[in-house]
């Protein structure tokens, strides 16, 4: 069970847990989608939906729009997008899920709770969104 409150004393003042998936010793590199010279892409440890990923770039940055030039954001942003085109071949939203579950609302885990996936699901789908990533 995720304690809500213990994950955010820790994302405020411990390691960064993507700099830790990063370099290879967070307990969690078995969700990872995606990886070049300047970006990761991975799964989220408590999904509150199937294929919730994030993306980040490999180099430690606490704002994306003071530590990143234009370049640099555009480039991360296109591999946002491509993400997203792999995670809609891959895992779709259901036909009629309500607006408001498709939205932010549907991300929050301290409303809707996570699904609890095994290290092997969590690769098996991180493998099966690699295999629809549009690579360019």
């Amino acid at each position: 069970m995720l304690d809500v409150e213990k994950y955010e004393q820790h994302a405020r003042d411990g390691e960064c847990f993507i700099c830790k998936i990063v370099d290879g010793t967070h307990e969690f590199a078995h969700g990872e989608i995606w990886r070049d010279d300047t970006a990761i892409a991975f799964l989220n440890r408590y999904p509150t939906v199937l294929g919730y990923a994030l993306v980040a770039p490999l180099a430690h940055r606490r704002s994306l729009i003071d530590d990143l030039d234009t370049d640099e954001y555009l480039e991360l942003q296109d591999l946002v997008y491509r993400i997203g085109c792999a995670l809609r071949a891959v895992v779709p939203l259901p036909p009629g899920t309500p607006y408001a579950e498709q939205q932010y609302q549907a991300l929050m885990v301290e409303t809707c709770g996570y699904l609890d996936m095994s290290e092997h699901e969590h690769a098996s789908l991180a493998a099966a969104i690699r295999a629809a990533f549009p690579c360019r």
